[in-house]
């Protein structure tokens, strides 16, 4: 069993459930953001071990106030605040464009995964980020 931390932000809740039940059953603790404040506040607060970030947020969650924040626009804003924070990063998204996997890796992205997830490869990174070995075997939702 792992006591590593990790932190999923996405903003929607069938996304943020089963990460949540997938990575608990193979014993990591799992914290969850579905916008930018929150996910901010958690990084802050707890300081997990890995981030999976979702890059696009709709208008309505993401502007939290005057600015639209998408998934590069905390891990930038976490970056001016503190520079110590930097953990491995995967950057999930449904977005199908070719920009989106190169800006990823240039923010530093440990990897890009496009929705829907391979839950056995996602799993078989977080480990490789973290420094673990073991079976990449996800139990079935």
């Amino acid at each position: 069993m792992s006591s590593k931390k990790i932190l999923v932000v996405d903003d929607n809740l069938i996304i943020v459930k089963t990460l949540r039940l997938k990575l608990e059953a193979v014993g990591y603790m799992v914290l969850t953001a579905m916008d930018a404040s929150a996910a901010i506040k958690a990084v802050r607060d707890e300081n997990p071990d890995l981030l999976i970030m979702d890059i696009n947020f709709p208008a309505d969650v993401s502007s939290g106030g005057q600015v639209a924040w998408d998934g590069f626009g905390i891990l930038q804003w976490l970056d001016r605040i503190n520079k110590e924070w930097r953990k491995p990063v995967i950057v999930i998204t449904g977005e199908q464009s070719a920009s989106a996997e190169t800006r990823a890796k240039a923010v530093g992205a440990a990897a890009f995964f496009r929705k829907p997830l391979n839950h056995d490869e996602l799993l078989a990174v977080i480990r490789r980020e973290l420094g673990e070995a073991g079976p990449a075997a996800v139990p079935p939702a």
